[in-house]
């Protein structure tokens, strides 16, 4: 049977619960755009151990409920990527074995943190899981594209390359275990002002090309804390001056985070709002994440490591 269906089943089986980490685009290069209006995009994304939090109870129809200190941002539920995403794989999977999602929501929405699409992802992963899936089935892939640009690389959440309009991954990098602090300042930023305030042209290729992609990948993976934070230092994100522009209270925010003691590096993720600091390690990202909560108490605050 394709499709899902709306009716009790007789599965019963154990819930089964995942992390869905928010996702951090270290880099993002913009290439150009598109004849079709879509830009081309080059990002190094990576994933700190902290995020929404997914659980799935196979058996009778599919369902969701959302909780959590950032459940009112998550929308309508009808349109919530968690569903469009097991629609989508149900569509092509016949006789998918379906159920209920509970999300527990943590992750700010417009942040740039990708949270819509780490938990779209997520449900891909526990459906795959009970349904005797590999996360390497096409089926898994084509449903996560047609969900969202984003949603590909969260599926296995380990650092990559990822290009194109989020279609073009490379593999699994290692990254030295730097520490990380993420600081959201309340306010979202929607996506496609910032890309319009970047002013390309269908067609248009970025006037400031970004460094040549062909051994990225070889030159950060495996490197030492140093050597990354030096490569990154000479990356950018595209987006951030154009998200400034649409929201100058995120200069603040990355001056702030500048300030901290022992931060290396700072930058915005992915169209903003949400930035970054990157640390030595995991005790003085923590440090320095209690400095930014006397702060500014009503900003939404995360440390971890890389």
């Amino acid at each position: 049977m394709t499709g899902i269906t709306e009716t009790e089943t007789d599965v019963v089986t154990t819930a089964v619960a995942t992390l869905a980490p928010a996702k951090v685009n270290l880099t993002l290069h913009v290439r150009g755009r598109r004849a079709d209006g879509y830009h081309d995009l080059e990002s190094l994304v990576a994933f700190p151990a902290f995020g929404d939090r997914l659980t799935f109870t196979p058996g009778g129809p599919l369902a969701l409920e959302v909780s959590g200190p950032t459940a009112a941002g998550a929308g309508p539920l009808g349109d919530n990527l968690v569903l469009r995403a097991v629609r989508g794989l149900s569509e092509r999977v016949d006789g998918l074995v379906l159920g209920r999602f509970a999300l527990h929501k943590e992750l700010p929405s417009g942040a740039g943190l990708g949270g819509g699409s780490a938990d779209a992802a997520a449900a891909l992963r526990l459906v795959a899981k009970v349904n005797g899936l590999g996360l390497d089935d096409p089926r898994l892939h084509d449903a996560a594209r047609a969900t969202g640009a984003d949603v590909p690389v969260c599926i296995d959440p380990r650092p990559r390359v990822m290009r194109g309009i989020g279609e073009r991954l490379s593999a699994a990098l290692v990254l030295p275990p730097l520490g990380i602090v993420i600081v959201h300042p309340g306010f979202a930023v929607p996506t496609a002002p910032v890309f319009k305030a970047l002013g390309l042209a269908p067609g248009e290729a970025h006037a400031r090309v970004a460094p040549a992609p062909a051994h990225d990948e070889e030159r950060i993976d495996g490197a030492g804390g140093s050597q990354l934070l030096e490569w990154l230092a000479a990356q950018r994100n595209d987006l951030q001056g154009p998200a400034i522009a649409t929201a100058p209270g995120i200069a603040d925010v990355l001056a702030l985070i500048t300030a901290l003691p022992g931060c290396r590096l700072t930058r915005m993720s992915g169209s903003g709002s949400a930035c970054f600091g990157l640390f030595d390690g995991g005790a003085a990202a923590q440090a320095a994440a209690v400095t930014v909560v006397h702060a500014a108490p009503s900003f939404w605050v995360r440390a971890g490591v890389l």
